[in-house]
């Protein structure tokens, strides 16, 4: 074959390769790539070489230290009080709001007037801002004017400080928490219900089973994926939980509500600037946090797997 002939088939092949699927595919996914890559991998990976180094976010000044900063962590107080805040948070969180979500789904899971509205309605505070839910509930537990302690006190109770106590900061946080990710829950849940044969629900009201029994030995074992789902998702949220601290409590009162995360901001955003040399020590924080919500995650989907059944 001639070098013209071979320089030939080189342009022809290039040029299918120019229209092919594959470059096409490449030339609209392209952009996204680059925005992950720019965004998410580089910075993990600077956060990773980060954690092994004495230095703070914008000094020149960076000496490698090795696993120093991790193993600091163990010998912080504000670092434990903050992981036990954390775990807290996460115990109340996780099972109030599947099981409520659950009982609202359930309730919404029939045919009525005006159905729709109310299922807008409780999946509204989801797309509402963490500011404006923050502000809400500011108002809504205001120790002098808050309409909770107005009704509260008509009961003889109260007032309550709520976001102002330490011993009722996070129980409110809980409260404020749950009312915003109720309606993400309850959408899951109520997709699932839907999914729920018809057939298997007639047929154990034939045999003489009750509403319970009925919900207990046939509904609730294929909720099981939609739980499993939720248990990960809401566990994963309330381990990485921020806004909320952020803009109401500070983490007050008396570091009450300082979660992990939050003591990683302050850390690395308050603390860590200049020559400080604390963005390195939050770095080993965040990773060490990456590492039990995947321990975490992994377990329950080990435990998953035994539990839950996806087939029909």
């Amino acid at each position: 074959m001639s070098a013209a002939a071979q320089d030939v088939g080189t342009v022809t092949r290039f040029r299918r390769f120019l229209v092919s699927d594959h470059v096409a595919g490449w030339a609209f996914i392209l952009p996204s790539v680059i925005l992950i890559v720019l965004f998410g991998i580089v910075p993990i990976v600077w956060g990773l070489i980060l954690s092994f180094q004495r230095a703070g976010l914008i000094s020149p000044e960076r000496e490698w230290v090795g696993f120093e900063n991790y193993a600091r962590i163990a010998s912080d107080p504000k670092a434990r009080q903050a992981a036990i805040n954390t775990i807290y948070y996460t115990i109340l969180f996780v099972p109030i709001s599947i099981m409520l979500a659950l009982f609202v789904a359930h309730a919404l899971n029939r045919k009525i007037a005006l159905i729709r509205f109310y299922r807008l309605a409780v999946f509204i505070p989801v797309v509402t801002s963490t500011i404006a839910t923050g502000i809400m509930f500011l108002w809504l537990f205001d120790k002098n004017f808050g309409l909770a302690n107005w009704l509260l006190g008509k009961v003889g109770l109260g007032p309550f400080g709520f976001f102002e106590d330490p011993n009722q900061a996070m129980l409110a946080l809980v409260m404020m928490t749950v009312w915003g990710w109720l309606g993400f829950d309850t959408i899951i849940y109520l997709a699932a219900l839907q999914g729920v044969p018809n057939e298997l629900v007639e047929a154990a009201a034939i045999d003489g089973a009750s509403r319970w029994t009925t919900f207990w030995r046939v509904t609730w074992p294929m909720l099981g994926p939609a739980t499993l789902l939720l248990v990960v998702w809401s566990t994963i949220s309330a381990l990485q939980l921020f806004d909320e601290v952020f803009f109401v409590t500070h983490g007050g009162p008396l570091g009450r509500t300082s979660v992990v995360v939050f003591y990683v901001y302050r850390l690395a955003f308050e603390q860590g600037l200049g020559a400080l040399s604390l963005a390195g020590y939050a770095a080993a924080i965040a990773y060490v946090l990456f590492l039990v919500i995947l321990i975490l995650t992994l377990a329950q989907f080990w435990l998953g797997r035994r539990v839950v059944h996806y087939s029909s």
